[in-house]
């Protein structure tokens, strides 16, 4: 049975043990486009910094870096990120101090599959409610609650036109607009200003040449889109 890959939505998984690392890794991949693995916490904050996953899965005692020492270096800056822990009935007292680290939940070792695929599922519902990605690319995403473009975890500056066009975009990313929409769109302040093809298609090429991927689509006798995942 084939099953679609979550393409919107990345997971770093940090784990010291090498088999469980393996086989927890094979099982995520089987419902997730991009799974980073980590088999320590500094490795897996390194991972986080340049990745920014939506999900981070990890084990509470790895080297060089606590579990825990990591969520709470990601939660100085970062309260979004959904946290799941894992640990051994010994380290519950661990979590109690966890509970400050808005954790989204917690796993006991060894992991039931059923319980863990609950969780996993739970939280990418959540995600896809409250969040505000659009990803055009496995590396670039529209955020809406900023009206920002970033790619590798780095903002793309963008012109006040640019901008205004990817807002356009972004907002129904399945849908076609027209040159006359998106003209309409960016100079709705000036209702006088006369239709001009040629002002779009200019600003077409002038934002390509900004962007690291092409993520704007002309659609042949009907107008332009951006590419979603």
């Amino acid at each position: 049975m084939n099953i679609e890959k979550i393409k919107d939505i990345s997971i770093l998984l940090a784990e010291d043990e090498v088999e469980l690392r393996e086989s927890l890794c094979e099982y995520l991949q089987i419902f997730f486009n991009r799974v980073y693995t980590a088999e320590c916490g500094k490795k897996a904050y390194d991972i986080y910094t340049q990745k920014r996953p939506n999900i981070i899965l990890t084990d509470i005692s790895m080297p060089n870096l606590d579990g825990l020492d990591m969520i709470a270096k990601i939660r100085k800056d970062d309260k979004d990120t959904k946290i799941i822990v894992m640990s051994a009935h010994s380290e519950q007292e661990k979590l109690l101090h966890a509970i400050k680290l808005h954790l989204e939940a917690y796993l006991i070792k060894p992991i039931k599959m059923d319980v863990f695929k609950k969780v996993l599922f739970e939280t990418v519902d959540l995600i896809r409610k409250t969040t505000s990605r659009t990803y055009a690319t496995d590396n670039m995403y529209w955020d809406g609650s900023t009206n920002t473009l970033w790619y590798n975890s780095k903002e793309i500056k963008l012109r006040k036109m640019e901008n205004l066009l990817l807002k356009l975009l972004f907002s129904e990313p399945s849908r076609c607009f027209s040159a006359k929409d998106i003209f309409e769109y960016l100079h709705e302040e000036k209702e006088s200003k006369k239709f001009s093809t040629h002002a779009v298609t200019s600003l077409m090429k002038r934002i390509r040449t900004r962007l690291p991927e092409d993520i704007i689509q002309n659609i042949y006798g009907s107008g332009y889109r951006v590419t979603s995942i």
